[in-house]
């Protein structure tokens, strides 16, 4: 490459912008003292073939360092050095030995080069650091694609991992294909056959592929580039391959009706602590970007786990995030994000919890993202836990309190009902506040981090010994049971009392108000046999087993079909709190017709649904004892009968019906056998002369 005339740039906008006449470079460092951009003729050149010295009077402005390269476009390869005083003590850590990748790159090349070179953290690493491409964002036929803003009532969330979901063998996607982007293009049917309409993508922004030494980073919370879709999921080579394909994946989900969210991870990146890897911000400006510690900032804060904290309400910091957030809305066109230990970016730049953090009011108030669906885990490694009052009003959150108390409820656990209870209804009992919905929850029982669904009712302890760390990794406490034999059996009672626990738990989850969200597999019993911390497992341990759809299509018939009723159900799109006026009334009931037991001894529980516009009239019968309990009904009048949808005690087949099933118009009782549930609709009286046909009961 001959050298490229230059000008000097601009300072807006930030990163990489490709123009008529060539591109503007610009990044932000406020304590460097010279920066250098370095231009590589190919991915994996191993000099580059022009380095840009930038003049601090002529290409800086501010604290920003930014260049015009006349001639450049999309493809062009590039990075940084950065220069400054290398004083750990005083928390600058410049070294210009090391070629920093733009934190606003958007798309990333040589990651493999660097995979197999990481290790060797000292001196030069312009042959194997990663380094950024640019994108011309513009440039990409959409065919009419836009985010689809659907309503946050509408979807069942599925937390899925790109590369788990097809890279199994057995899978049927092309060898090439397995575990990208593409490959969920090619299992899209599969989806849409479950009723999915929104699926939750474990990282894919682009990380360190290793998470430790000999250990493989499968889940992705080790981001390098905020901006960057990640390459280890791209079937193609070309350098911005990544990018075209993740936005094939967009368009082709759209198409089908499924929304996309993103797990982001803003609370820490690859670089860990002191000892970690120079990769990007630490080199550009690591007091700017990360919290470091009071009197000794040659040491970071770490309320994260990952050995530091990003320093996300930071003036330069949050503008990146925003300006990310909104990057991949408008260009990649995805509806909504999940934010990782969402909680860390609620503290000030000393570590300290803000009452109103200025990043999460901005991107709850941000017109560009006003309809974009917001989720935190509202907690951090350091202790803050703030499910019940995360920052603004349209966060939602995921609610860990509620996959506890379903698991213990279902466990049969003493002291249980009146917790399930709350968590039926919202749990309102925290999030019923003023201009605030039942939507703020989203519902799981089950999550990438802990036992899948098959392993929470298969084993009592975790067995996490393939990760090397002796099993000490990983939650011990999961309200977990094995009934009654640990791990694989082949017990036919015992395999029976599970698969009716799996099927009690996805009950209580799609009848439940809030968002639900179901984990990759649960609906085909997919287990880790054990391991509640797969973070390191990139094999078939994690892997989606595609001969479980055969072995277990009973359960998915009846996943797909509670999922199904859920969407169709007014009931479950109410943006007020069952109760409250205008609602659905609820009514608890015991054994005995209003008459609940909220005693520690209770194991059952019974609730009626009335959602007057829609005169959908539901009855939920739940019995988490051993023994089979008898349940007073509702009377019904006007010529309405109950109908069964749901017994999960029934024969597979049956478990799940539709059209629902009429009971006898004179019947009062319902047997619910042990360790069960049930869900009655309320429907036209079926005679002789008249079919129960589904458009005659009121239901969905």
């Amino acid at each position: 490459m001959n050298a490229r005339e230059t000008r000097p740039g601009r300072s807006h906008p930030i990163g990489a912008t490709v123009s008529a006449d060539g591109v503007n470079f610009c990044v932000s460092s406020k304590h460097a003292t010279a920066v250098e951009l370095l231009l590589f003729d190919g991915p994996n050149s191993a000099q580059a073939a022009q380095v840009i010295r930038l003049d601090p009077q002529r290409n800086r402005t501010y604290h920003y360092w930014h260049v015009e390269v006349r001639g450049a476009g999309a493809g062009q390869v590039y990075g940084y050095r950065v220069f400054g005083p290398n004083r750990p003590e005083a928390g600058l850590r410049f070294d210009p030995a090391k070629l920093l990748l733009d934190p606003y790159a958007r798309a990333v090349v040589n990651t493999e080069a660097y995979e197999r070179n990481r290790a060797e953290a000292p001196g030069d690493n312009m042959a194997w650091a990663m380094r950024g491409v640019v994108v011309n964002p513009n440039d990409y036929a959409w065919e009419g694609d836009t985010p689809l803003r659907r309503s946050a009532a509408d979807p069942v969330i599925y937390e899925m991992h790109v590369g788990g979901f097809t890279r199994h063998p057995n899978s049927g996607v092309a060898p090439k294909r397995r575990g990208t982007f593409a490959g969920i293009i090619d299992k899209i049917p599969y989806l849409r056959d479950l009723g999915i309409e929104a699926v939750e993508l474990m990282p894919i922004q682009q990380f360190d592929a290793q998470a430790a030494p000999n250990k493989t980073n499968y889940w992705g919370y080790q981001p390098v580039a905020w901006f960057a879709p990640h390459r280890g999921y791209s079937s193609r080579s070309q350098p911005l391959g990544p990018v075209d394909e993740f936005r094939d994946l967009v368009k082709a989900l759209h198409r089908a009706g499924i929304e996309v969210i993103l797990d982001v991870v803003f609370n820490h990146t690859a670089e860990n602590d002191g000892h970690g890897p120079t990769l990007s911000l630490r080199g550009l400006d690591n007091p700017t970007y990360y919290i470091l510690k009071s009197g000794n900032p040659a040491s970071y804060i770490d309320d994260t786990g990952c050995g530091h904290t990003v320093n996300g309400n930071e003036t330069v910091v949050r503008r990146m995030i925003l300006d990310c957030l909104r990057y991949w809305v408008e260009h990649m066109h995805v509806d909504g994000f999940r934010f990782d230990l969402a909680s860390t970016l609620s503290r000030g730049e000393d570590g300290t919890p803000l009452r109103n953090p200025p990043l999460l009011l901005d991107i709850e108030a941000d017109p560009g993202l006003a309809g974009t669906k917001m989720i935190a885990e509202a907690w951090d490694a350091a202790g803050l836990y703030q499910v019940a009052n995360f920052a603004g009003d349209r966060w939602a959150v995921w609610n860990g309190r509620f996959r506890d108390e379903a698991r213990r409820f279902v466990r049969g656990d003493r002291d249980s009902t009146s917790a399930l209870a709350d968590g039926l209804v919202g749990s309102a009992s925290f999030f019923n506040r003023p201009g605030r919905d039942p939507l703020r929850s989203v519902n799981f029982i089950t999550a990438h981090d802990g036992f899948t669904l098959n392993d929470l009712v298969s084993f009592d302890q975790k067995h996490n010994e393939a990760n090397g760390e002796q099993n000490r990794d990983g939650a011990n406490d999961n309200n977990s049971w094995n009934c009654g034999v640990e791990g694989a059996t082949d017990d036919a009672a015992v395999e029976a009392l599970r698969r009716r626990q799996v099927k009690n738990l996805i009950t209580i989850l799609l009848l439940s108000q809030g968002r639900p969200m179901l984990l990759m597999g649960d609906e085909i019993r997919r287990t880790q046999r054990g391991n509640n911390n797969a973070y390191c497992q990139d094999n078939q341990l994690s892997w989606l087993d595609w001969d479980d759809i055969e072995r277990h299509r009973d359960l998915r018939r009846f996943a797909a079909g509670l999922i199904g009723f859920h969407g169709r159900s007014s009931v479950f799109r109410d943006r007020r709190f069952w109760g409250v006026p205008g609602s659905a009334a609820v009514t608890w009931h015991g054994v005995r017709l209003n008459q609940p037991d909220w005693g520690e001894d209770s194991h059952s529980l019974a609730f009626e649904l009335v959602q007057p516009e829609s005169q959908e009239h539901l009855h939920v019968m739940l019995n988490a004892y051993w023994e089979a309990l008898t349940f007073e009904l509702p009377i019904l009048s006007n010529g309405l009968q109950w109908h069964r949808l749901v017994d999960t005690a029934l024969p597979d087949g049956q478990d799940f019906s539709e059209p629902p099933s009429p009971l006898a118009a004179s019947k009062q009782q319902y047997r619910l056998e042990p360790r069960s549930s049930a869900l009655l609709i309320a429907g036209l009286r079926v005679t002789a002369t008249r079919a129960p046909a589904t458009a005659r009961w009121r239901g969905a």
